[in-house]
């Protein structure tokens, strides 16, 4: 199973990062280069080639003015490239974000002193007035940024003609309206431009095409389903026509596509309702989707091609939820509704097998593509994921968690009395929430309801979500008063939604009063009470609960892994746990490093970054360590596998460790991989430990031997007789005096001198004599060399290497108690790891942030140890690993160096010491071994077992909410007022009250702001007529460097 890995890499995000969000435009280094090729892996980190660097981001105060506008307003222009991007100083009046490649001539203006004036001229012909109101040189610098960055765009600049046609907006203005005041009005934003020539050719042709289907000749824009299958709802009633009409000359001023300006009305036109033919283009221009699908042209049908055939467990979860996909829609009751649905949810499994499919997808795919065409829907889905619901279909759905339990704030602190009854009653909000945010309230509500409430979630954000769950609670508080049951909430909300196109006030004897519907009411509501709920709160909230969160999910995941193993051999559950820990730490260790085993480059679509993380050919996902990980790992476990260096000196005393390297530890990784994968799962390290840890004598002295015997022949080779010495070595190497380095030496002269004697025919020639107690390791080496025949034949088998190890005391209660002793399960202490590494806030907290750094506490230590060798105080030595260590209250001054080698005599008095009868019975060390390995593990108290008890059942509560919610997500009501209407004609004089219907809510963001005034907006009207630096004068070298910053 895949470990949630990326909850421990979460970071928060940078400055740039969060500018980008709120813009909603990709980071720079996700974007391919001018030069890459075409790839379906989402890219994390776009190498820069020798040369190229890293453009510069930089913000800014400015002022802008538009041509063809009266509104002036003033606030922080931000160059992200590749985007230019706008906030007015009140964050909601004016707002743009332009692509660099869509800017055809930067020029300074000629201005009074003071004034640092840019005019910028756009592919649609529309111009733009920004004054730098900051000193001098900061605007030069930006300026000199600008165009650096407008520079390396040249090549994006000519894939921007052909992207442009795929754009319904283009259509739209090509053609000129029917209307003679119209038809005689100039449509500005075509002036120098290609599209211009042809507006002529097309006639009044889609006049009639605002409203009605699309089909061939009328246009080469992407189509949604709609525009074959009928769009939802009745177009008359939801006045298409003259939505059509406003959207247009809001076109014709502020730009479209990728050069739209957000004023004031625009808002007013989003929460209107956008027109059906228009919905998919503004979705992913809102969203910033159009970016990705503008640099990534090839990506969609790459995936599809190459991909083509295949299956996994994804594909076949897929297949079960395609009919099950907004069937009341008739698009999706045909084979053509169906295979585009599949093609886009089966491409982005393929992007993202991490997160591969998640139930829901398929509504909100759904739902899109009634709008978007497959490769709109695509990229809007991945942005989506990744930006706007992070984490709400991953495997481990920590968002959809994280936001709920977000929402349940925001309820105790907006709607105590709900919430108190609720939790008198013992009723769950997200019983009925969760289908909300997982759909996008499109499974909830009727569809033009529901879409109108995407369109401000792409706008606005996912804050929206919350004010309408919010606002839908508000509405309904009497009588969520009297619910007693999840029963009762759950048909209360479907009550409520059914009738929600139903009027507001039925029986008030004002017709304006009674046309309120409760839709309309619920926007009010969301927009204007709720109002102070800001990205902010949100972030804030999500801040304070995200460590909370991701401890449940964690302490679920171990629950749900070691229920998983098939086999724990002779572990109890705890020490599984505990083994578990180690495993889960060292994927997360930094000194695991990335992962290096084959096939490890970044996965398609990895949103979590977690490059240990493998998919079968069945499309399993499976979380496995490389050897690098290992040795993490195994350091944790054996005592042998880790340096830890003791230093004292006048101050304190610490323990450093750090990861051992030998061939040993490869050896033992290589040896438990048992699929030869060259990797390791939790289940084959549950096997090796298991086999070390809980054998005996003969036990161990068979494994180590099969370890070093490479050929698996039963035989070693003299070359691996000495591969095992220094293995023995390595283990003995912080072992104090020199009776492992004795007993080793011993060792080997035993090995040779009883392989020479129990040797296979023909792996050793003429015997040398042995010169009895004068014969030492290396003589006994040399003479088995001068005898012997290769060193890669069969020389010692398991027999006689048993013989070898019995003969010597040491060595033998060395394979008997202190090799499995060595290896020692501790508790990692990274229980609620989240909640104890979560770093302080406020003003207190980023201070202790700035300082409490590894980098600080390394100059603290290396102070320390520079004043402590000036007093005489420093020492430093390494813990052994298998005798005690050294004492803590051990100073200093009684510390020794390594004995001296031990003479003849003391040797002798050493091996004649008498030592205890031992059991060589296989079953009673084993027994005695298991019984260490228990000893070593440490079992909460009943408390902490009651709150463990307590997380667990509240996060499976939750997990089966979760899945509960899914399933309801898969049953959607039919909405009678979702049938398509057959009459799309307008009636008489409705253009003119279709923006009366938000007026109401409107106020509550105050009245239009009609920018600066006085002085600030007469200079503004003068920039607007002003000429260029330099024009009509000689052009000269200087005067083509001040004047035309770029012309392209």
């Amino acid at each position: 199973m895949s470990l949630p890995l990326h909850l421990r890499s979460y970071r928060e995000k940078s400055k740039d990062e969060l500018t980008r969000d709120f813009f909603n435009v990709p980071l720079q280094s996700s974007l391919p280069g001018p030069s890459d090729p075409p790839s379906v892996v989402k890219l994390r980190e776009r190498p820069y080639k020798n040369g190229q660097e890293e453009l510069q981001s930089m913000d800014i105060n400015a002022v802008i003015s538009v041509e063809g506008k009266e509104e002036v307003y003033a606030g922080r222009l931000s160059l992200l490239p590749p985007f230019l991007c706008f906030i007015s100083l009140d964050r909601k009046s004016c707002r743009y974000t332009i692509p660099l490649y869509t800017i055809r001539r930067v020029e300074r203006l000629n201005s009074r002193a003071g004034v640092f004036a840019l005019s910028l001229a756009t592919w649609h012909g529309m111009r733009i007035i920004l004054q730098l109101t900051s000193l001098l040189p900061t605007a030069e610098h930006f300026a000199i940024l600008l165009r650096d960055a407008l520079k390396s765009q040249l090549s994006a600049m000519k894939q921007l003609k052909p992207f442009l046609p795929s754009l319904y907006s283009e259509y739209l203005l090509s053609s000129p309206v029917s209307t003679a005041a119209a038809q005689q009005q100039t449509d500005h934003l075509l002036l120098g431009t290609e599209l211009n020539e042809k507006a002529g050719n097309v006639g009044t042709e889609a006049e009639s095409d605002l409203r009605g289907p699309g089909g061939e000749g009328k246009g080469i824009y992407q189509r949604g389903l709609g525009e074959q299958f009928g769009f939802p709802g009745d177009a008359r009633k939801m006045r298409e026509r003259s939505k059509m009409k406003l959207w247009r000359e809001y076109f014709m001023i502020h730009g479209r596509n990728l050069t739209l300006l957000r004023y004031p009305p625009f808002q007013r036109l989003l929460q209107v309702g956008l027109p059906s033919r228009l919905r998919g283009e503004l979705w992913e221009v809102m969203s910033g989707s159009v970016y990705l699908r503008f640099a990534n042209p090839e990506t969609y049908g790459l995936l599809l091609s190459q991909n083509a055939g295949k299956s996994s467990q994804s594909t076949d979860e897929i297949e079960k939820d395609l009919n099950r996909s907004l069937p009341e829609y008739k698009a999706y009751q045909s084979e053509e509704g169906l295979a585009r649905l599949r093609r886009v949810l089966v491409a982005y499994s393929f992007r993202n097998p991490e997160l591969g499919y998640c139930q829901a997808l398929n509504i909100v795919v759904a739902g899109l593509l009634i709008y978007m065409s497959e490769e709109q829907a695509f990229w809007l889905l991945e942005v989506l994921c990744d930006r706007i619901l992070p984490g709400y279909y991953s495997p481990s759905m920590e968002g959809t968690l994280l936001d709920q339990r977000v929402f349940e704030s925001l309820v105790h602190r907006c709607l105590p009395m709900i919430q108190e009854h609720f939790v008198s009653v013992d009723v769950q909000i997200s019983v009925a929430s969760l289908p909300w945010f997982l759909s996008l309230y499109i499974n909830s509500m009727p569809l033009i309801f529901a879409f109108r409430i995407v369109d401000c979630v792409l706008a606005m954000g996912v804050k929206v979500l919350f004010q309408i769950g919010l606002a839908v609670l508000k509405i309904n508080g009497e009588a969520l008063l009297e619910v007693t049951d999840d029963g009762m909430f759950i048909n209360l909300m479907r009550s409520y939604f059914a009738t929600i196109g139903d009027s507001a006030h039925p029986d008030h004897p004002d017709p304006r009063v009674r046309a309120i519907t409760n839709f309309q009411e619920l926007l009010v509501v969301a927009f204007r009470e709720f109002n102070v709920i800001t990205d902010e709160t949100i972030t804030a909230e999500r801040k304070r609960l995200r460590a909370i969160i991701s401890d449940e999910i964690e302490k679920f995941s171990k629950r749900a892994a070691v229920r998983n193993l098939k086999n724990i051999g002779k572990f109890s559950k705890e020490q599984i746990g505990i083994i578990y820990d180690h495993y889960f730490s060292a994927i997360c260790s930094p000194e695991a490093g990335p992962s290096t085993y084959p096939g490890s480059s970044p996965l398609p679509g990895d949103q979590f970054d977690q490059p240990r993380i493998q998919v079968d050919a069945q499309g399993r996902v499976e979380t496995r360590i490389d050897h690098r990980t290992f040795r993490v790992f195994l350091s944790q476990i054996a005592t042998w596998a880790r340096e830890e260096t003791v230093t004292t000196n006048a101050f304190i005393q610490r323990t450093d460790r750090r990861v051992a390297d030998h061939e040993l530890i490869d050896r033992l990784f290589f040896a438990w991989d048992s699929q030869n994968q060259g990797t390791l799962s939790l289940q084959d390290v549950v096997l090796g430990l298991n086999r070390v840890m809980t054998a005996g004598l003969m036990e161990s002295i068979e494994w180590f031997f099969e370890l070093h015997d490479k050929d698996k022949d039963g035989f070693l080779t003299k070359d691996e007789v000495i591969q095992l010495s220094e293995s023995l070595l390595f283990i003995f190497r912080n072992e104090p005096g020199d009776i492992y380095l004795a007993a080793v030496s011993k060792f080997i002269l035993n090995a040779y001198e009883f392989g020479d004697a129990t040797a296979p025919e023909g792996s050793v020639d003429e015997k040398i004599p042995i010169h009895g107690d004068r014969e030492t390791a290396s003589g006994a080496r040399e003479r088995s060399d001068s005898s012997a025949g290769p060193h890669n034949l069969p020389y010692l088998n398991l027999a006689t290497f048993r013989m070898v190890v019995l003969a010597d005391e040491l060595l033998e209660n060395f394979f008997a108690n202190d090799l499995t002793a060595s290896f020692q399960l501790e508790q990692t202490g990274d229980e609620d790891y989240h909640q104890a590494h979560q770093r302080p806030e406020g003003l207190l907290g980023g201070l202790m942030n700035l300082v409490v750094t590894n980098e600080n506490k390394n100059r603290l230590n290396r102070l320390a140890d520079g004043f402590g060798a000036a007093l005489g105080k420093h020492a430093e030595w390494r813990k052994p690993s298998l005798t005690k260590t050294v004492e803590s209250s051990t100073s200093s001054g009684d510390l020794k160096a390594r004995e001296s080698l031990l003479t003849p005599a003391q040797q002798a008095a050493q091996f004649q010491r008498p030592t205890p009868p031992r059991q060589r019975s296989s079953s009673a060390v084993s027994q005695a071994s298991t019984k260490t390995v228990e000893s070593t593990t440490t079992i909460g108290t009943p408390d902490e077992k009651r709150s463990l008890a307590d997380v667990e059942a509240r996060y499976r509560e939750e997990s089966q909410m979760v899945k509960a919610a899914q399933e309801a997500v898969m049953h959607r009501p039919n909405f009678a007022i979702d049938a398509i209407g057959d009459s799309d004609d307008d009636g008489e004089g409705e253009g003119d009250d279709v923006m009366d219907e938000v007026e109401a809510f409107l106020k509550a963001h105050g009245d239009d702001d009609e920018g600066l005034k006085g002085e600030q907006k007469k200079v503004a009207e003068d920039l607007l007529k002003a000429e260029p630096v330099g024009k009509g004068k000689k052009k000269d070298s200087s005067s083509a460097s001040t004047g035309n910053l770029v012309d392209l």
